[in-house]
């Protein structure tokens, strides 16, 4: 793998930062300004709501988020002193902690919800048309799942089906 990167990978690459940062802040502006919870916030409590019994061990919650694992528990005591999840011992691991969901974090994330579903629509979806958005949900895919048999160009992703 070389360490030289052409003028359209830097180009790429910075856009898609600028676009996150951008479609991030102004999101996170709007809940901020709306009354919902900080975008972090509402990161750790969806975490928790589809994990199997609404619990997740601090490690595991530290996979699932972009933080930090000492962020994850500063995080994690914020929620618990706001009343939004709680902690409890693993049975059988008892260094192991989980985060816990409870019903004022099921209601703070559905009071949220309507203001960040608007945010995303208002800061991102609506730039997107439909057959791009499909080709750039792909993409990213692979970006995530980091395989590298997956690192060549998806079928039918030529210069060409980019055309307009």
């Amino acid at each position: 793998m070389s360490d030289e990167l052409s003028d359209a990978d830097l180009t790429v690459w910075r856009t898609f930062l600028n676009a996150h940062a951008t479609a991030v802040g102004r999101i996170e502006d709007d809940l901020t300004r709306e009354g919902g919870l900080p975008l972090v916030d509402y990161d750790v409590l969806i975490a928790l709501e589809h994990a199997p019994d609404n619990r997740l061990r601090l490690r595991d919650l530290n996979r699932r988020v972009v933080l930090t694992r000492s962020g994850v528990t500063r995080l994690v005591d914020r929620l618990e002193e706001a009343g939004l999840l709680r902690r409890e011992r693993c049975v059988e691991d008892r260094r192991a902690i989980y985060a816990v969901l409870n019903d004022e974090g099921r209601n703070a994330i559905r009071r949220t919800w309507p203001i960040y579903a608007s945010g995303i629509q208002r800061h991102f979806v609506r730039f997107l048309s439909p057959p791009y958005s499909s080709i750039l949900t792909a993409e990213l895919e692979r970006v995530a799942r980091q395989d590298p048999e997956s690192a060549a160009p998806s079928p039918g992703a030529t210069a060409g089906m980019y055309s307009i």
